[in-house]
């Protein structure tokens, strides 16, 4: 692997880590706001992002990269008082995290790209089922009109 290709790559992995870290912090707030009727899907969400942030972690140090740390707290898309709320930030969540994981398979190759298309396939999956809409291409920022892949922004501690 070249260091234009391991950079690109890190970069990727970097971004994807951030949003995972988000993720993992968007699901705390589901959790808490989520009706009974779907806490499990909620908890089985937030354990699959807990492990891609994991892997990712793993991937970044084997790149030689320092991981990026998860903030102390990440300001949230819109207000979540209650359980129609939490069902929109879910769906919201994992749209960011399938561009962020486009991003991945875009700029990595082999098992990476595998890994990184997989995630992206199970974040539209989870979209899905949390919206009960779908896209023709998930992941792709020019379908929402966005060119970021910030699922969260980070907010700073008072």
């Amino acid at each position: 692997m070249s260091d234009e290709s391991r950079q690109k790559a890190l970069k990727a992995l970097q971004a994807a880590l951030a949003a995972e870290h988000a993720a993992v912090y968007g699901y705390g707030v589901v959790g808490g706001r989520i009706g009974e009727d779907r806490r499990a899907e909620a908890r089985s969400a937030y354990d699959a992002h807990r492990s891609r942030r994991d892997a990712l972690t793993r991937d970044i140090r084997d790149l030689g990269g320092t991981p990026v740390a998860a903030a102390a707290a990440y300001a949230l898309p819109f207000p979540v008082p209650d359980p129609a709320a939490a069902v929109r930030l879910a769906a919201e969540l994992e749209d960011r995290v399938a561009g962020v994981y486009s991003d991945v398979v875009r700029a990595t190759e082999g098992e990476r790209r595998r890994s990184g298309a997989e995630a992206l396939r199970e974040a539209a999956v989870r979209a899905v089922r949390w919206s009960g809409e779908s896209v023709a291409f998930p992941g792709l920022a020019e379908r929402a009109g966005t060119t970021g892949t910030t699922v969260a922004s980070p907010t700073p501690s008072a």
